[in-house]
């Protein structure tokens, strides 16, 4: 029994002996690279390297230790920091700090050194003191600010006072004004059942209403323009120069309510505008004459075409006027030929401008509070008086022949003026065509040809020169 058991340990030790064999030599087949085997040079080398580190580190060391120096050698790669043209306010004395470039060169402990020739320390800007300790540099920036807010603020407080004058003097001469014509607020441009405001709002400072249903006149528009009080400029400038918000009334008259005349009284300022500017009394009462005789307070100019329409125009309820009102009546204007403003010379009309009849009124507003507002009543009075005045007004026989001889001898002139525009065109357009026909002839390259046709161009500009004879035929007899 106990052979048995020797002899079947012995088999099992010899198979698992020839077991591992077969293993050891299955794992050098497999692996094809068996025979090269880089560990033992791969030690050699990482050995080979250790040891240079060291040797290396060790000259260091002893270098420093005897010169406190970094060898120059070794520092190459970083020479351009230690020279001194590539810094400003280089020092000798500053150190130069290679913890982070020597690990290039070595797996140890970075070797600290100090040299003469180092990078100096970088300098940082000094922090600005905080905002609320320095509000002196932000003096431009507060002053921008408090001119948005002021310019804001007057805007508002300006659109505001404008809108509640507008608003008393609509209120304050609605009845006289609806006394008077039929419908009031009308546009000119609407139906009757879309108004909704009896005033319009053009701008911020200028109101107007349209009144209509009147005999003898077309209808009357009324026109509050008032002072920019919500522009701080304009503000400023009227404070500079003091002006007043001002009352412009237009009534548009029928044909035949009116004769054939032009006349009007203006302060010294208004008269040299209405002179200069407004076609009709440059072209048909240039001439201004002082209104001194009249007894009229202030300053005041007369335009008239004819004599007797001033004398008659200037009765006695507008010198009252005159009087209780000094400076507020503007201008008075009346003319069958309005046509606004006169043209500059390079927008000359082809026809003669169609005048309109029109009687204008313009009134200073001096006082704007509610009762100087009211007190404005007599002078709409004014208004109505001299339309039914300029009704009922007729011209004498020597006057109206004055009158039609001006207007034929305006409309002459215009066409006259018109015909030496158009010729005096085409001689510009007959001196280019000559200038361009002058300009081929040169441009051709035969000379004969050239030559010739220079001739015929002489014999036609000579023959178009000569003066022209008419033939005339005698019977014999």
């Amino acid at each position: 029994m106990r052979f048995l058991l020797a002899a079947l340990s012995l088999v099992l030790l010899i198979s698992y002996s020839l077991a591992d064999k077969s293993n050891a030599f299955a794992e050098i087949e497999e692996n094809e690279f068996a025979e090269f085997d880089f560990e033992d040079e791969g030690d050699e080398f990482s050995q080979t390297k250790e040891d240079e580190d060291d040797s290396f580190v060790e000259t260091v060391n002893e270098d420093d230790a005897e010169e406190g120096l970094v060898d120059e050698d070794t520092g190459n790669e970083f020479s351009h920091l230690t020279d001194p043209e590539e810094f400003e306010n280089f020092s000798d004395k500053s150190e130069v700090n290679i913890n982070e470039d020597s690990e290039e060169f070595t797996n140890e402990r970075p070797v600290k050194s100090k040299s003469k020739n180092s990078v100096p320390t970088l300098q940082y800007a000094n922090i600005p003191i905080h905002l609320r300790s320095n509000w002196g540099n932000y003096y431009l920036e507060i002053l921008m600010i408090i001119g948005i807010v002021v310019y804001f603020l007057n805007f508002f407080t300006g659109k505001s006072r404008n809108q509640k004058i507008a608003n008393q003097w609509f209120n304050s001469h609605i009845n006289l004004l609806e006394s008077q014509f039929s419908l009031v607020g009308d546009d000119g441009a609407q139906n009757i059942e879309d108004i909704q405001e009896p005033m319009n709002k053009d701008s911020e400072n200028v109101f107007t209403f349209w009144c209509s249903g009147r005999i003898c006149c077309e209808g009357m528009l009324v026109e509050l323009k008032l002072l920019k009080r919500q522009d701080l400029v304009g503000v400023i400038a009227n404070a500079i120069k003091p002006a007043y918000d001002q009352l412009h009334i237009r009534v548009d008259m029928n044909d035949d309510d009116m004769e054939n005349f032009i006349f009007a009284i203006a302060s010294k300022k208004s008269s040299l505008k209405l002179s200069k500017e407004i076609y009709d009394i440059n072209t048909y009462c240039p001439e201004r004459k002082a209104a001194d005789k009249f007894n009229i307070p202030g300053s005041y100019f007369i335009f008239s075409e004819v004599h007797e329409v001033a004398s008659s125009m200037m009765d006695p309820k507008l010198i009252a006027l005159f009087n209780k009102y000094p400076n507020v009546i503007e201008t008075i204007h009346f003319s069958d030929q309005y046509s606004g403003p006169k043209p500059t010379e390079d927008q000359q009309p082809m026809e003669l401008p169609k005048g309109k009849k029109v009687l204008i009124f313009v009134f200073n507003l001096i006082d704007v509070t509610q009762t100087g507002l009211e007190e404005t009543e007599p002078l709409l009075q004014m208004v109505f008086h001299y339309i039914s005045k300029v009704k009922k007004f007729k011209l004498s026989k020597e006057a109206k022949a004055k009158s039609d001889k001006n207007r034929s001898k305006v409309a002459e002139n215009h066409w006259r003026s018109i015909h030496a525009a158009k010729a005096e065109k085409a001689a510009e357009e007959r001196e280019r065509k000559r200038r361009e026909l002058k300009e081929r002839i040169k441009e051709i390259e035969d000379p004969e040809k050239q030559k010739r046709m220079e001739e015929k161009e002489n014999k036609r500009e000579k023959k178009k020169m000569a003066p022209k004879m008419k033939q005339l035929k005698v019977k014999a007899m």
